[in-house]
Parts: structure tokens; sequence; C-alpha cells
């Protein structure tokens, strides 16, 4: 798949702007604070109705206006898509089609991008809560079934955290309806759980050969799911079910005495070990770049696999964190194959064939000059 022409209305710094793109690869050429960055988050934000950079929707809508909006016609092998996104102050309109989606749920997944940014380098070695994000967020795109159930999970989490505050603070005695909501809590967080193995495992498969291609046949790669229950990887439903209910007896008067829920897909954490050691702790920074990159090269493969298109590749500023050996393989792993994006202050240094075939744009305070091929 590929985006073909992507409309920004009051977007960040965007007044009014229609692009045209190249079905290769496009590099958004510009300094810092130009404005590079807001159009390739307006692409994964069209993608999957939120920000990588964000979690405020207001940031995303122009000084002193109502509302912002995205349209983009996205190419697919069975026709063209389009796609709209109104993002205001009181919410989200989503539009596939130019048919209103009564659910995000039901919008995500129609265009598929895979973002790689510095921060992602932070998938190694930042906090579980980046991790948590990058499996929910790669999931739904390819399961909006998962979607539905981690929205659906973090409502039941947050009655299940208020009412335990309630209990802490005595304004509630009663402990029948934590055992309802814990019931309810327990059957969604055994589906999440069961999905991100499934998930996971088919990342490890992916992950691991391309590792080893990028090492030279040094390293290989291993992708560990940490759930805070004691259940591996070909569990059951019913014995994530179980193992919950166990731990949760054990728990009540610790959770109670705290007010919050101490176990749960929101706990979760992923491992990730280069010949046997946890690159987190033990990686150099060469591995643990060569790790975020195998991850991000196997997530494209995966969605692939998964739907039969690749998706949208989005390298933000990245690619002068990579050095010329990482920076090569990324570039010749993509060429021919994916519709890619660079944001980048300068090309020089960088000489490949993929960018120098590339259609350039030149990003200047808000506005944007296409330049040709090669040009």
């Amino acid at each position: 798949m590929h985006i073909e022409e992507l409309e920004l209305s009051h977007y960040r710094n965007y007044e009014k702007m229609t692009l045209t793109f190249d079905n290769n690869v496009n590099v958004i050429l510009g300094e810092n604070a130009q404005g590079k960055t807001n159009v390739m988050e307006s692409i994964f934000v069209l993608a999957m109705a939120k920000s990588h950079r964000t979690s405020n929707d207001k940031d995303l809508i122009q000084w002193d206006e109502e509302y912002a909006k995205i349209k983009g016609r996205v190419m697919k092998q069975h026709g063209a898509l389009p796609l709209e996104l109104i993002i205001s102050k009181k919410g989200k309109k989503a539009k596939v089609n130019h048919l209103e989606q009564s659910k995000l749920s039901r919008y995500v997944g129609h265009m598929n991008v895979v973002m790689f940014a510095p921060e992602d380098l932070h998938l190694v070695k930042g906090s579980p809560q980046v991790r948590r994000r990058f499996i929910d967020m790669e999931i739904g795109q390819v399961s909006a079934v998962y979607l539905h159930d981690s929205s659906l999970y973090q409502k039941i989490l947050q009655q299940r955290n208020h009412y335990l505050k309630q209990l802490q603070t005595q304004r509630q005695k009663d402990q029948t309806m934590l055992d309802v909501l814990t019931d309810q809590f327990i059957e969604m967080a055994a589906k999440i759980v069961v999905r991100r193995f499934h998930y996971l495992k088919l990342l490890q498969e992916w992950a691991e050969p391309i590792h080893k291609g990028i090492s030279r046949g040094l390293e290989t790669l291993e992708v560990v799911y940490k759930p805070s229950i004691p259940v591996d990887s070909g569990v059951s439903h019913q014995e994530v079910e179980d193992a919950f209910r166990e731990k949760f007896e054990g728990l009540r008067k610790r959770e109670i005495e705290r007010g919050v829920t101490l176990v749960g897909p929101h706990r979760d954490d992923l491992q990730f070990l280069v010949n046997g050691h946890d690159v987190q702790t033990f990686g150099s920074q060469g591995q643990q770049r060569t790790t975020a990159l195998s991850i991000k090269l196997a997530e494209i493969e995966l969605i692939h696999s998964e739907i039969g298109e690749y998706p949208i590749l989005l390298l933000d500023d990245v690619l002068s964190e990579l050095d010329d050996y990482r920076q090569s393989h990324l570039l010749n792993t993509i060429q021919g194959k994916v519709q890619t994006f660079v944001t980048t202050t300068s090309v020089e240094g960088i000489d490949h064939e993929t960018l120098n075939e590339a259609t350039t744009f030149i990003v200047e305070q808000g506005s944007i000059v296409k330049k040709s091929k090669g040009g």
C-alpha cells in the first residue's frame, strides 16, 4: 500500500496544504523546527488516530482554530481508499471511503504504518511503558478485536482502580462489587495476554534472522514477553484466567491498602536477549540500536504476512542516528518494496541509490516545495 495524496487543514503549523507522494521514497528535507516532523506525524495520525509525540490531541490543532483535518488517499491492492480524520476539542471523527465510523477501532487498520524515530531506540533501553505502548499499537494495526479488547480493558481497569480507592478510604466497605469488576478484568486481561504471546512469537520469528543478518551472523536475538503473572508461551485462555484468579486472591489486602490494581497487562514488559544476555542491561549501544532496527524491520514483514500488503515506513530523523552499515542495511531492505518517508536536515554523507532516486520535499517555515526525483 502507499499514500498517494495528503491534505492538511489547521494541522499544527500548516494552515492548508496538499501534497502528492512518490510510491517509493519521499525525503522531507529542512532545518529543525520548520515542520518536517509535523508532516510525518500527520501520516501516522491518519493511520493510527493518535500521535506518537503527544497524548493531548489539542496539540495537533493549529493555534486559535477549532479543529484540525487530515485527509489522505491510500492506494491498496483493491484500489483507492479515501481516509479522513477530524480532530476537535470535542473528540475525533473518522471516515473510511467517506463513511463515518462509529468507533475508532473500526477505523484503525485501514492504513498501516511503521514509525522509526530516535525515541524508538528507547524501545530497548526505555521504561516498560514504552514497550507496552509499542506492543499495543502494533497488534492494534492488524487486529481490530485486540484494539477493542484493549480499550475495554482500560475502562475496566479504571473502574477497578476507582473502587479500590473507595475501599482504601472506606467510602465503600462492600467488596461484592470488587469481585464483579475482578471477574470482568480477568476475562479481558486473559484475552490480551494470549494475543500478545501469539504476536510476539511471530515478531521473534521475523526479527531473529534480520538481526543475524545485521550482526553478520554473530548475534542471536530473542524477544521475551514478561507478563505480570507466572505463565509461559503456548498457555491457554483458561490457564491465564486461572493464574490471574490465584494471583488476585493473594493480593486483595495489598490492593485495597494501596488503592490500585497490582497485576495485569498494564504492568507487563518485554525483554530482548542477544546471545542470551539482556540487551537493556548488558548490551552495548550498538547492540541496542541493532535490536531496535531489527524489531522495526521485523514489524514491516509481520504486517505484510498478516494483511498481504507492506505498510508505509516513516523514518523520522533516524538515519543520522545509525552508522553507515546500519543505514545501508535499512535502505537495502526497504528498496523497491515499501513506500518510505524520510525526514532529515541533510542527505549529505548518505550515498545510497534509494535516496538518490527519491522525490524530495523542501520544508521552510510551514511551506513545502516539491523537487523532482533525484533533484
